[in-house]
C-alpha cells in the first residue's frame, strides 16, 4: 500500500479554502465525476478522508468499495521543489463510508471549521479512502519522506 508522504500531510490538511482538493469517483455510465471537497484531510499515513455533505452524483455514487481519486495541487510546492510537475499529487484508493459510529466522529473532529460550519447539524457522513497508489503528475510514485 502507498502512503501519504508526511511532508504533504500538513499542506493537504490546510489546503481549504485557498486550494480545494478535487475528488473523483466513477459514475454508473463509466464517466468520471470530479468535484471539489473542502473537507479533504489526511486521516493517517494510509488514509485520506473527507466529510460528504453533498446532494449530487458524487454522494449518490460513493459506497464501500468505490474507487476514488484525490487530486491535490499546490504550485508553491513546485516552486520550492517539494513536488515536481506543477505541484501535483494524485492519490488512488478505495472508499469506506461511515454514516454513524466512532469513525464518523473521528473524521468529523479533523474536518476544518469552515466545512463544519456548512454542516452545523452534522447531516453528512465520513468517507475514508485507503490509499493504494500515490503519484506525481508524471505518474511516478510519491517518495518524498
Amino acid at each position: 500500500m502507498a502512503k501519504v508522504p508526511k511532508i504533504l500531510q500538513p499542506h493537504i490538511n490546510s489546503a481549504f479554502p485557498a486550494l480545494t482538493c478535487q475528488v473523483a469517483t466513477v459514475l454508473p455510465n463509466g464517466y468520471a465525476q470530479v468535484t471539489m471537497r473542502g473537507s479533504v484531510l489526511v486521516y493517517d499515513d494510509e488514509h485520506i478522508g473527507f466529510w460528504e455533505r453533498g446532494k449530487g452524483s458524487t454522494t449518490e455514487n460513493i459506497h464501500d468499495g468505490s474507487k476514488v481519486t484525490i487530486f491535490y495541487r499546490n504550485p508553491k510546492l513546485r516552486e520550492d521543489g517539494t513536488l515536481p510537475g506543477g505541484g501535483v499529487a494524485r492519490f488512488y484508493g478505495t472508499a469506506k463510508v461511515y454514516k454513524d459510529g466512532e469513525m464518523r466522529d473521528k473524521v468529523w473532529d479533523k474536518v476544518v471549521q469552515p466545512e463544519k460550519d456548512r454542516d452545523a447539524e452534522r447531516k453528512g457522513y465520513a468517507v475514508l479512502v485507503k490509499i493504494e497508489r500515490a503519484e506525481d503528475l508524471g505518474g511516478k510514485p510519491l517518495t518524498l519522506d
